[in-house]
């Protein structure tokens, strides 16, 4: 009787780790060659627990790569009750300082700011989450001089490690977010992919995951994409982070992919943890990195 299946795991934590290596040694060239340290400024408007540890991580990453992160220049915790405006006003003078060269306003936002509003506000060269509609505009286009959001391209990153190349195999994203689903079809039909688009309404969903060589799943509902959803020897790259709870009041992170079945299945498999989220910081570390390099006139280095 021959072994069952087991997919191969895509280790995105330690290829993250290899890229903020290689990142904290272009950002040591950049200050030892040029005198510039690139400034990454993280604001979060409230005391949302995931998004505290989430901004705590990102600016740990980024002085972990030799970026100015530290001091309050590049932090800001503001209260729940800070207005719009005001919100604004700062955004305004990161805009204005040289010093600064990535801006992320931490998501979501307390329900009396229109995030809209604010991620406009944001210098397009400094958007380093990809949010801001030029960069929206310039990924949908085709145009490579925009910043890319960071969890659709540490995703690509990832599938090209495990695949090289990705032509014409047939993909399908589960997830039509602006911050996942949709950058992520757009890269995915620059690598020459075919792309379908898959959410809620879709009829026969798992019927049309069977068809995918790569599976992409963003949907933020724990373990919904079952083992006979996936085709056998695809590509599933599990986006989606949900806490849940044991009978016994522990809990611990799965994805939106029931990954004890799956990796019965699949060809290669993202695990989480461990999967697409480290892969996320350090894309947003390589964002951060390409904007102070342009900023400057310097070409954007190769990461």
């Amino acid at each position: 009787m021959s072994a069952p299946r087991t997919a191969k795991i895509i280790d995105g934590k330690g290829f993250a780790e290899g890229m903020r290596t290689r990142i904290g040694a272009a950002a040591a060239r950049l200050k030892a060659d040029y005198g510039l340290t690139p400034g990454l400024a993280v604001i979060l408007v409230g005391e949302d627990p995931a998004s505290v540890i989430y901004t705590r991580n990102k600016g740990r990453a980024a002085e972990a790569a030799g970026f100015a992160s530290s001091n309050h220049r590049y932090n800001y915790r503001l209260p729940a009750d800070t207005g719009e405006v005001a919100l604004l006003d700062l955004i305004r003078r990161l805009n204005e300082d040289g010093s600064v060269h990535g801006i992320l306003v931490q998501l979501p936002l307390p329900d009396h700011i229109d995030p809209h509003r604010v991620i406009t506000a944001i210098d397009p060269a400094k958007d380093v989450d990809g949010f801001h509609l030029l960069n929206v505009g310039r990924l949908a286009t085709g145009f490579k001089d925009g910043l890319v959001p960071c969890t659709p391209q540490g995703c690509i990153m990832l599938l090209k490690h495990a695949l090289d190349d990705l032509t014409g195999l047939n993909a399908l994203v589960l997830g039509r977010s602006n911050i996942v689903g949709k950058p992520m079809a757009r890269l995915l039909l620059g690598e020459n992919c075919t792309v379908t688009m898959a959410h809620s309404r879709t009829r026969d969903l798992a019927e049309e995951c069977r068809q995918a060589d790569i599976l992409i799943v963003a949907v933020g509902r724990p373990r919904m994409v079952k083992g006979d959803w996936i085709k056998p020897g695809a590509t599933v790259i599990d986006v989606g982070i949900n806490r849940i709870t044991a009978g016994d009041g522990k809990t611990w992170l799965v994805g939106d992919v029931d990954f004890d079945e799956a990796v019965k299945v699949a060809g290669h498999i993202t695990p989480v943890p461990g999967g697409v989220g480290p892969m996320t910081i350090a894309c947003l570390l390589r964002n951060t990195l390409i904007a102070a390099a342009r900023q400057a006139g310097l070409p954007a280095p190769e990461i």
